[in-house]
């Protein structure tokens, strides 16, 4: 019985965690196409990308279900139990990276056309990249329960970061032109949303450390 029962909760486990890769898997798909969209000032992939945000809500629903069904059918304890708190957690950082797409493709749609990026905005796709590859990184050190994947991804976070910084001086010039200043504002508003994305995966690589070593890392102690 005991041996059955374990391989039920391995198996919910497993569930549990193909859940929340496959969360992340949409969110990544989301910022890349909420990007090109505002690149290409494409509207049909911005539409795309408030389209899939529906998912997302459903997608954290269930993966709180299934974390909350876990609690209460198996009862688990010490590391096991930490995990299943961690979830809950990250399904709600991976639905609000939904919404950050959302914002950049809402801000796409407004945009005025353009043959060529401006200065500031073409910082953005690599800072999209870099944020992405936190979201990655961070969801499979969860998965993989690897502290020190985890703590990789505050290292990547200062990057992001100094990318933000860029931008936020290069739109002081660009909207040094009136003509320019609500475009600049838009893509300052993206250039947030992304470092928002990036703060999101830090705090699922933060629930690793605290399902792993059972620490509170948040808020920089670390």
């Amino acid at each position: 019985m005991r041996t059955h029962t374990h391989q039920e909760f391995e198996a919910e486990l497993r569930n549990l965690k193909d859940r929340l890769l496959a969360m992340g898997g949409r969110c990544e798909q989301m910022i890349s196409t909420a990007v090109r969209a505002f690149e290409d000032r494409d509207e049909a992939l911005a539409r795309e990308v408030i389209e899939a945000d529906r998912r997302m809500d459903e997608d954290e629903v269930i993966v709180d279900e299934l974390a909350v069904r876990m609690l209460a059918l198996r009862q688990p304890v010490g590391r096991d139990l930490r995990f299943a708190v961690a979830a809950v957690k990250a399904s709600t950082d991976l639905e609000r990276i939904g919404d950050e797409a959302v914002n950049i493709a809402e801000r796409a749609m407004e945009m005025e056309p353009t043959d060529r990026l401006s200065p500031p905005e073409s910082k953005l796709p690599e800072m999209a990249q870099r944020a992405g590859a936190m979201l990655r990184d961070s969801l499979n050190a969860l998965v993989e329960e690897d502290p020190k994947k985890a703590r990789i991804v505050f290292e990547q976070d200062d990057a992001v970061d100094a990318i933000y910084g860029e931008v936020m001086q290069l739109s002081i010039d660009y909207m040094k032109d009136p003509s320019r200043i609500a475009d600049g504002m838009r893509i300052c508003n993206c250039a947030k949303y992304l470092e928002r994305i990036a703060d999101h995966a830090t705090n699922i690589a933060e629930m690793v450390i605290f399902t792993v070593e059972g620490r509170d890392v948040r808020h920089g102690n670390v």
